[in-house]
C-alpha cells in the first residue's frame, strides 16, 4: 500500500540524521495521501540506520492504524491535527534540532533578522505555548497540534508562508508540500535559529529586517511575481 509514498517518507526520515537534524531517534516525518486520507510515517523509537520503507506505518486521519506492525511514532496524533488543520500540507516534520530547540527551550519566536531568514519564512517563527497540566493529561501530543493550529489562527498566519513552528520547551514542527520538502524547511529553520542566535549575542537590541526588505526576499521567490531560479 502507498509504496512510492512510503519511499518517499523513508527518505525523508533518512535526510534528519543526515543534515544534523535528529540525533538517535529525535525526530520524525511522514507524509499524506489525500485522495485516500491516509499518512505514512516513522514507527516509535526505530533507528534511522535499521529503518526501511516496510517498517513505516501507515494510519488514517483519525489515528486508526491500516498498515504495518509497528506503533506509530508518538507524535502521530501532532501530525494529524496539522493534516487535518491545514488540507495544503502534505508533509510534516518534528525534530529536535538543538538551535530551533533552544529557541523553543527559551520559549522565544526566532526574529526575522535578516534575507536568509525571509527567503522561506514571511516573518518570525512563532513559539507556541506551554500546554495546561489538564491537555497534557488529557491527550499530549493531540492538544500540541490543536495548540500550534490555534496559534496560527490567533496570529492569522499563512501555513504555507510561515512552514515551521517551535512548540515551548519541546521542539520544532516544520511541514511542505511533501516529505522532502518539509525536510527542507525543518533545516532551514535551524539554520536560521542559528543564525538569530548569532546575530542575538552580538546585538541583544538588533532589530528584525525592514519589512521591506523581508517582503522583497519572500515575494522573489514565491507567489506570482517570484523570479528566483529557473521557474
Amino acid at each position: 500500500m502507498l509504496e512510492e509514498l512510503r519511499r518517499q517518507v523513508w527518505a525523508a526520515n533518512c535526510e534528519l540524521p543526515r543534515l544534523g537534524l535528529a540525533l538517535h531517534t529525535w525526530g520524525n516525518a511522514s507524509g499524506i495521501d489525500r485522495a485516500q486520507g491516509l499518512v505514512v510515517i516513522k514507527p516509535s523509537g526505530v533507528s534511522y540506520d535499521e529503518l526501511t520503507p516496510d517498517q513505516l506505518v501507515v494510519v488514517d486521519l483519525d489515528g486508526n492504524q491500516v498498515e504495518g506492525t509497528l506503533r506509530p511514532s508518538s507524535d502521530t496524533r501532532t501530525h494529524l491535527a496539522l493534516y487535518r488543520a491545514f488540507p495544503e500540507v502534505g508533509g510534516v516534520v518534528h525534530t529536535h534540532s538543538p538551535y530551533a530547540t533552544a529557541w523553543a527551550q527559551a520559549g522565544r519566536e526566532v526574529p526575522c533578522y535578516g534575507t536568509t531568514h525571509a527567503d522561506t519564512f514571511y516573518g518570525p517563527v512563532p513559539c507556541v505555548r506551554w500546554l495546561t497540566p489538564q491537555e497534557l493529561d488529557e491527550d499530549y501530543e493531540g492538544n500540541t497540534g490543536k495548540a500550534i493550529v490555534e496559534t496560527f489562527a490567533a496570529r492569522a498566519l499563512d501555513p504555507a508562508a510561515v512552514p515551521g513552528c517551535l512548540c515551548r520547551s519541546h521542539g520544532p514542527f516544520a511541514w511542505g508540500d511533501d516529505a522532502a520538502q518539509a525536510v527542507y524547511h525543518a533545516s532551514v529553520l535551524e539554520e536560521v535559529a542559528r543564525l538569530a542566535l548569532l546575530t542575538y549575542q552580538l546585538d541583544p537590541a538588533a532589530p528584525a529586517a525592514p519589512q521591506a526588505l523581508q517582503d522583497k526576499h519572500y515575494h522573489r521567490k514565491h507567489g506570482p511575481g517570484a523570479y528566483y531560479g529557473q521557474g
